[in-house]
């Protein structure tokens, strides 16, 4: 009687797993928690997947209430599986609720020391094409700066201008006290792809020490040349550091 109830629930379970990576994908589209996940340009395939979910959940929980009225209840169908039935959807259903309690985050500076952050200042990921040219070197971004450098990376051609540019703190292990490392990721796809690209910032007064890592910073300065780590790179000399919230979209394209 018990394995007759368990194996008449096993096709709700299937209902409620769709419904609930559907609710799930809605969820943080509404909660505007997509921008951590994926690129823009993604954020309507997924929203009208989720809306096909709750669709195809629906359809299937009205063939199941239809099938539980008829008279004639279908003969059960014997198969050979390697897993107890029901397991994958539960499987399914247990990662769309843990899904749903735990918050997606930014990454922060760990991910960026363990993906290459001090590799990334020489620049050599970044695509040139895509970015904004400007006239005020003070109205270009971090991102723009890193793919000025990418299209002609002579640092001294740079000297002197001034940036003021946004990002978050992290703490290069191979340089001195005075300096850190203004940081953004891009991303291309999704989360999984997403790599940092940063600046040096010198620091004219105190150390690093005066800004947590994964802080976001606003600084205004300009730029010079420094050997760094035993390569001439391009750095940002501050002259003012504001602490900012972090972006409701914290990276970049």
């Amino acid at each position: 009687m018990a394995r007759t109830s368990i194996r008449s629930f096993l096709p709700w379970l299937d209902v409620v797993a769709i419904a609930a990576w559907g609710v799930l994908l809605l969820y943080y589209w509404l909660s505007e928690k997509l921008f951590l996940l994926i690129h823009p340009n993604y954020i309507g395939l997924t929203v009208a997947a989720g809306i096909f979910l709750l669709f195809v959940s629906g359809l299937k929980g009205l063939f199941l209430l239809r099938s539980s009225r008829s008279r004639q209840p279908s003969a059960p169908i014997q198969h050979m599986t390697l897993f107890p039935p029901g397991l994958g959807s539960l499987l399914l259903l247990t990662v769309a609720i843990a899904g749903l309690l735990i918050t997606p985050r930014a990454f922060a500076s760990q991910t960026a020391l363990d993906r290459g952050v001090t590799d990334a200042i020489t620049l050599t990921r970044v695509k040139p094409q895509s970015f904004r040219a400007s006239t005020r070197t003070e109205d270009k971004t971090l991102i723009d700066w890193i793919r000025t450098l990418q299209v002609y990376p002579e640092p001294d051609a740079y000297t002197g201008q001034k940036a003021k540019v946004q990002g978050f703190v992290v703490y290069p292990p191979n340089l001195p006290e005075q300096y850190l490392l203004l940081t953004r990721f891009v991303i291309t796809c999704c989360a999984a792809d997403a790599y940092p690209v940063s600046l040096p910032v010198k620091l004219t007064t105190g150390d690093r020490k005066s800004y947590s890592p994964d802080g976001w910073l606003e600084v205004e300065g300009q730029m010079l040349t420094e050997t760094l780590d035993n390569k001439r790179q391009l750095t940002l000399q501050a002259k003012s550091l504001k602490s900012i919230p972090e972006p409701k979209n914290p990276y970049n394209y």
